[in-house]
């Protein structure tokens, strides 16, 4: 199931993108707009505008966004031709959005010569707290109209009263049905499948509770380091990168009850009563719920690598996680009782986003001993799959079982391309359809339960724990599922 069909036509369209020289746009944006040209989405007539500071007229940016492509975009799905005609549609206007003496007649002009009654999308790819000075720029200069959207990439704010001032700054020149917060992991083909899973299989829905599932994991693992971006990633760490965010958008799939229909609204509705549901967790509970860590040296793929602090700028000393594991409750009737285990660190053994089910053990019955329970894995990178072990019986055998895996190979070749999750979510935006967009009161909910962490750690006499880049963490987060009888999903399997 897709919530969004995968070739929807969309309207005529101005595609403004604030930040248009940054790792975002070249990584993410440029190739996830032309995979959906190429594909056929995007009409001829689009136009796709980079601002930025860099002095750059739109030949040479093209010259930026076609370095960007090849690096990017699947060499079997570079074709010459189509991104030359892409590259047609995109433009360049020097401008420093935070600023109102830019040049904002500049960017006017691009997109009054393209007509006013064409849908206007506002991608600010800055940081967060030029936020609501480019949004107040884009209405006061006139650029807004009433078929604009504005898209905002994720940090809203660090914590709950930067994230309130982030949306009120925005909130004062955008009415609210027209902001789209986006989390690239709901625009993920497995996350959104979960919500099949649960809801159009009976037998699933019927299970889907504290009487059958006995904890949740949910796991994103990355083998990589900073990357260069040691100057962001030091005043964020892994709770507020993944946690707060990413992380807590799966477990609300996961979590919430049936909505009354797919519509916008009714999604994030159920979603917001799981995060206002969440038990929480301060410093009066923090030790024996979360854990917390930082990489140091150790063997990556076979390579030695540094420790976070030799990545830092003149390694600075710090105390910022790569590493967060930590227990989750909700405190309702379908999952009072049962841990949701939420993890996320850099440097790990492998890189995998995946949601565990485990289901509870069976009863001593005709076949012996009680048998463990079933483990539902929702893979979501890479090679996205579902796979449930069942028991059957051993050919030739009396009544021997053995397991087996119901597999379901969510993107396997031969079927239709999986989007990249930002292909859907920029055209989502072009569409007006914000399912799988955060609404306002879904990021304040998360940020009302994340930072009291922050806080009780900010008190804490102690830092996190360190664990050897190359592993699955610090052993405090093995204690803290063994402390309920727990294994983390790769300990069980060894």
């Amino acid at each position: 199931m897709s919530i969004t069909s995968q070739l929807e036509p969309v309207p005529s369209f101005d595609y403004v993108i604030f930040g248009a020289t940054g790792d975002l746009t070249m990584r993410k944006l440029l190739p996830a707009l032309c995979r959906r040209f190429a594909e056929g989405q995007i009409p001829a007539d689009a136009q796709i505008i980079g601002t930025a500071r860099s002095p750059l007229d739109d030949a040479a940016y093209r010259e930026r966004g076609l370095k960007a492509l090849r690096e990017y975009v699947r060499e079997d799905e570079f074709v010459d031709a189509t991104v030359e005609r892409f590259l047609g549609l995109v433009h360049y206007v020097s401008l420093n959005g935070a600023d109102a003496e830019g040049n904002w007649a500049g960017l006017s002009a691009r997109l009054d010569a393209a007509g006013s009654e064409r849908v206007r999308v506002f991608y600010l790819a800055t940081a967060p707290d030029l936020y609501g000075a480019i949004a107040q720029n884009i209405n006061e200069k006139g650029l807004r109209t009433e078929q604009s959207r504005i898209v905002l990439e994720k940090p809203i704010g660090t914590d709950l009263a930067t994230a309130r001032m982030v949306n009120e700054g925005v909130g004062r020149h955008f009415p609210e049905n027209s902001i789209y917060r986006i989390d690239h992991y709901l625009g993920k083909e497995a996350v959104q499948n979960v919500i099949a899973l649960r809801f159009a299989n009976p037998m699933l829905e019927r299970l889907w509770d504290r009487e059958s599932i006995e904890y949740v994991q949910i796991t994103a693992a990355e083998t990589v380091g900073l990357e260069g971006r040691g100057g962001y990633y030091d005043g964020s760490g892994a709770l507020r990168d993944m946690i707060q965010n990413h992380l807590l958008q799966v477990l609300t799939v996961v979590a919430m009850e049936r909505p009354s229909s797919l519509d916008a609204d009714a999604l994030r509705d159920e979603k917001v009563r799981v995060l206002t549901s969440l038990k929480p967790l301060d410093r009066n509970n923090l030790a024996a719920n979360v854990a917390r860590g930082q990489y140091v040296r150790g063997t990556t793929r076979g390579q030695a690598v540094p420790a976070y602090r030799e990545e830092l700028p003149d390694e600075a000393p710090s105390n910022t996680e790569t590493f967060v594991a930590l227990k989750a409750e909700i405190d309702n009737p379908r999952w009072q009782g049962v841990p949701f285990y939420l993890r996320s660190g850099k440097r790990m053994p492998e890189k995998l986003t995946e949601i565990v089910i485990q289901f509870r053990a069976g009863e001593p019955g005709l076949f012996g001993a009680a048998r463990p329970g079933s483990r539902l894995v929702i893979r979501v990178q890479p090679n996205e799959s579902v796979i449930l072990p069942l028991f059957v019986k051993q050919p030739g055998s009396t009544f021997g079982l053995d397991e087996v895996d119901a597999l379901s190979k969510l993107g396997e070749p031969g079927r239709i391309r999986f989007r990249d999750s930002y292909e859907g979510l920029m055209l989502d935006a072009v569409k007006g359809s914000p399912a799988l967009f955060v609404r306002k009161d879904e990021t304040e909910a998360a940020w009302a339960w994340v930072t009291p962490i922050l806080q009780g750690w900010s008190e804490a006499a102690n830092g996190p724990d360190a664990y050897a880049a190359g592993t699955w963490g610090p052993d405090s987060a093995r204690e803290l599922l063994a402390r309920a009888g727990h294994q983390w999903v790769e300990d069980a399997a060894a």
